[in-house]
Parts: C-alpha cells; sequence; structure tokens
C-alpha cells in the first residue's frame, strides 16, 4: 500500500496529513508557530519555524505506520512571503509574509511609475502591497546589505521543498503571485526582474504543480524511516491547493475559500485577464488557468470580533443568538478592512469599520454584520467576474468558517448561488496529498484525481425572498467605502 503526505504551511500552523491512494485521510498532524509584527502593519515569520515544525510533525504523522510506504509528499503554503538564501543556502533574513504591509511606497512606485498596464501585459496582474516583488524593492532600499547577500528567492512551500529535496523550486499556481511571473508564458518575467533589480540564476526553477522536483535528501529519508526514492512534488499555493482539494479544476468551476484570508477562486482552461485588474490572474495547480479575489482578513475578522472585543471564544454561542427574521434586516454594517485591503479595492490604507449602530444595537447584531460584511466583500469580487461574462451557478465552500451552517446560509443568499461543502474538507493539505499522488502516477492527471476523490456532502441553498433583501442590503454596503476611502489615509 502506498501513502501519501500532504502538508499546509499556514500563516499560523503547519497541517500534515496522511493518506492512501483512495483519499482516506489515516491520521493528521498540526504544530503552531509564531507570527511576530516587529512594527505596526508589518507580518514576518522565521522559516527555520516552520522547518521544524513540519520535520518534528512528519515524524509523528507517521508513528504507528510505516513510514516504508510513503511515496510522495507535496506542500501547500502560504503565497507571496519573501524568503530570501545566501550562497550556503542559509535565511538571510525573517520571511515577510503576505499579510505584511511595509510596501505602500514601492506598490506605488510599480503601479504608477512603472505603470499598471505595464506591469499587467508582462505579468497579467498590477503591483499589490502583499506581492513578493514589492518586497524585494522594499529589501533592496531598506536593508542593502542583506539585498547583496541574496542568493535565491523562494517562497515559504517552497523553502519547505527546498530543505526536503535540496531543490530550488516552485510552481506555477505560487509564482504567479510574485509579480514576478510572465502567467500567460509560465516563465519568468526578464523586464520584472530587472525592475526589481534581480538575476534570473536568483530565481527558483519552475514546474507544474504535479511534477516531480526531486526526491527527499537521504538524511531525512534516514531520519524518518522513508524509502530513498520518496517523491517531493513541486506543490502549489494554498489557494490553488484548496482548490484541487475540493475537486475545483478544469473550466467553469468556483470555489470560495473562509480561512484566515478570504478568497473566491473561478478556474479556466484557457488564460485570461481581467482589464481592470481587480482580480488576480494565475496558474492553476491542474495546469490551467483561474482568476482569483482575495481579501485579507476573513475568518479572522469573526475572530477578531469574539475574540479581542467581546472576549470570548464560543463562535457556535454567539451566532445562535442570531434570530433567523434577523438576516438581511441588520442595521449594522462592517468594512472587513482589518488588514487593509487587496480584491476589488487594493488599499492599503483601508480599515475596518462598523456603521450604523444606533442605542438598540445589540451583540449579535455585531456579529451578524461581521459575517455578513465578510460575505459582501467576497460578492465585490464575485460581481467583477461576472461583470466579464462568467457564469457562476454554483460554489464549493472551504476553510474554517465554512464551518458554521450560519455563515453558509449567509454567503448562500448573499451571492445567491447554491453552497456545495465536500466529505473531506482538509482544503490545501488534502489537495496536497492529491498532487503528490499525480506526482506518483496513481491518477494520470489533477483533474482525474480530483473527479475520483472529492465528494460532495451537503448543498446550502439560497432563499429567494432572503437573497431580495441581501441584494438591498448589498447596494448599501457598496456605497460605505467610497464615502470613506479620503477619510482612512488620515486615520491610520
Amino acid at each position: 500500500m502506498s501513502l501519501y503526505v500532504g502538508i499546509d504551511l499556514g500563516t499560523s500552523s503547519v497541517k500534515l496529513l496522511l493518506t492512501d491512494a483512495q483519499g482516506n485521510i489515516i491520521n493528521t498532524v498540526t504544530r503552531e508557530y509564531p507570527l511576530y509584527f516587529p512594527q505596526p502593519g508589518w507580518s514576518e515569520q522565521k522559516p527555520e519555524d516552520w522547518c521544524e515544525g513540519t520535520l518534528s510533525g512528519l515524524a509523528e504523522l507517521i508513528t504507528g505506520y510505516d513510514p516504508a510506504e510513503v511515496a510522495g509528499i507535496a506542500v501547500a503554503g502560504q503565497m507571496h512571503g519573501l524568503v530570501v538564501l545566501d550562497e550556503e543556502d542559509r535565511v538571510i533574513r525573517p520571511a515577510i509574509l503576505w499579510n505584511d504591509g511595509r510596501t505602500e511606497e514601492e506598490t506605488d512606485y510599480l503601479n504608477e511609475v512603472i505603470g499598471r498596464s505595464v506591469l499587467s501585459q508582462r505579468t497579467a496582474n498590477i503591483a499589490f502591497a502583499g506581492f513578493t516583488a514589492p518586497k524585494i524593492l522594499w529589501m533592496r532600499k531598506h536593508e542593502p546589505e542583506n539585498f547583496e547577500k541574496i542568493r535565491k528567492i523562494m517562497l515559504p512551500k517552497d523553502y519547505i521543498n527546498y530543505v526536503l529535496t535540496g531543490v530550488h523550486a516552485c510552481d506555477y499556481s505560487d509564482a504567479s503571485g510574485m509579480l514576478l511571473l510572465d502567467v500567460e508564458h509560465k516563465c519568468w518575467s526578464e523586464e520584472m526582474l530587472e525592475v526589481c533589480g534581480i538575476r534570473r540564476e536568483q530565481m527558483p526553477a519552475l514546474f507544474e504543480s504535479y511534477e516531480v522536483i526531486g526526491t527527499v535528501k537521504p538524511e531525512i529519508a534516514k531520519r524518518l524511516g522513508f524509502r530513498d526514492d520518496v517523491k517531493v512534488a513541486a506543490g502549489a499555493g494554498d489557494n490553488a491547493a484548496a482548490a484541487v482539494g475540493t475537486g475545483v479544476v478544469g473550466n467553469g468551476g468556483c470555489n470560495i475559500s473562509l480561512g484566515t484570508s478570504g478568497t473566491i477562486f473561478v478556474t479556466l482552461d484557457h488564460f485570461a485577464v481581467d482589464p481592470n485588474n481587480a482580480l488576480h490572474a494565475f496558474a492553476h495547480a491542474d495546469g490551467g488557468y483561474h482568476l482569483m479575489g482575495c481579501m485579507l482578513s476573513a475568518a479572522s475578522c469573526n475572530q477578531w470580533l469574539c475574540k479581542t472585543v467581546l472576549h470570548t471564544d464560543s463562535y457556535s454561542a454567539e451566532q445562535a443568538q442570531i434570530q433567523p427574521e434577523a438576516l438581511g434586516n441588520n442595521h449594522v454594517y462592517f468594512l472587513p478592512y482589518l488588514m487593509g485591503e487587496r480584491s476589488p479595492i487594493n488599499d492599503v490604507n483601508a480599515r475596518g469599520t462598523l456603521i450604523g449602530m444606533t442605542m438598540d444595537t445589540r451583540r449579535e447584531d455585531l456579529v451578524q454584520a461581521v459575517l455578513e460584511g465578510v460575505a459582501f466583500a467576497i460578492r465585490d469580487s464575485f460581481e467583477v467576474a461576472r461583470s466579464l461574462g462568467i457564469e457562476i451557478p454554483s460554489s464549493r465552500l472551504c476553510g474554517g468558517g465554512a464551518q458554521s451552517p450560519l455563515w453558509r446560509k449567509i454567503f448562500a443568499n448573499i451571492l445567491g448561488i447554491p453552497l456545495e461543502t465536500v466529505k473531506t474538507e482538509q482544503g490545501p493539505g488534502y489537495g496536497g496529498a492529491i498532487l503528490a499522488m499525480v506526482a506518483c502516477g496513481e491518477y494520470a492527471s489533477v483533474q482525474e484525481a480530483a473527479k475520483a476523490l472529492t465528494e460532495v456532502s451537503e448543498v446550502t441553498m439560497p432563499d429567494p425572498e432572503l437573497t431580495r433583501r441581501y441584494d438591498e442590503q448589498y447596494r448599501k454596503f457598496r456605497k460605505i467605502y467610497p464615502a470613506l476611502k479620503q477619510i482612512f489615509p488620515e486615520i491610520r
């Protein structure tokens, strides 16, 4: 029997899962690690913490099982983070993460001086503060000594792949979010490398997500009891891997993820770009392409309200106070921009906002407003996709927030489409395991594997009357950010 390992290198923890060739999950392990905020708006982690968590997690994951049966591994990971190695492959500085907001000046330079149209032509995207290229420019300006030491530029999950194999590699889906990849032609953009002052040899080799980049290094194989031919696939960015794990592959699929961040992920079998660049145009882990809207704070908004403001971690108890008749009738609105925002407004100055409160506003009204505000913000990107003529008749829903029946109901009615949850909901980690299976030849393609291994467990249908009420509320929601946009920079 062959076993496969899927690894989800997240922002707060690494989650590892062990599956058989039929996709049955037989063990899971989670290792948490710290997140550092050296200055307001900054967000960093130590790659060494990822490494320690992953290797110790692997050892625990296979405890009680025959490690010689492990055939393949694939890592899915948080996107955009800047990992830099010196000539001896040592980490130069802590990784600057996807939700770091220090690069406003560099982002403006790329968009305004290099130009949005030029960026879109070269990379299919414009600059966002979370992307990797602005981080490189920031490092060149503010840490020139460290910048001069750079031998290799990597993304978070690629550092884990390097630790496992000794190979500097990156897949197309993750590379798409660097603003250094020519997404349409799937190659590094020489022009963008020049803009950032880096050379081609400093970049990793490129692979499809399901391709083998190498085998586990002998010393790690010996340490874990693996065979010496355990294959490591290139892996994928977390959102692409989550889409694979929920079966959203091929043309015309949609996946909405409610994790720390939130995404709407629309699959295509051909390259396409939003002419206004409100949505990201990226490669998909199945070999195709996708459009994606990303909001920086999704389920983390609910966590912030409950834990930080209301001092409770009983999310279900808070939501139980919201009565069915309150849905679509809330007078409180919430802008979920706690970390600034990416899609579709691209505004690092935007801030979370509760508006509409009166003397009769209750605790549950605030909880409801946060749940609705996140769904309204996802609908902003949903509407951009529809404006491009893309039909989205239904969507899969995954992530921690998808475990809430109330939140599923709110989303289904704010979007006005059926939402499907899958039987095995392990997100990026499960997608990683599927990619490992394809890399090892268990399945001929990602599409074939996803079809065989993912199954819908529940469908949440919209209610026409509730959808109508939410349509009216959404029209009001859309007016709040434009009214406050000019104020946000003054209250940073």
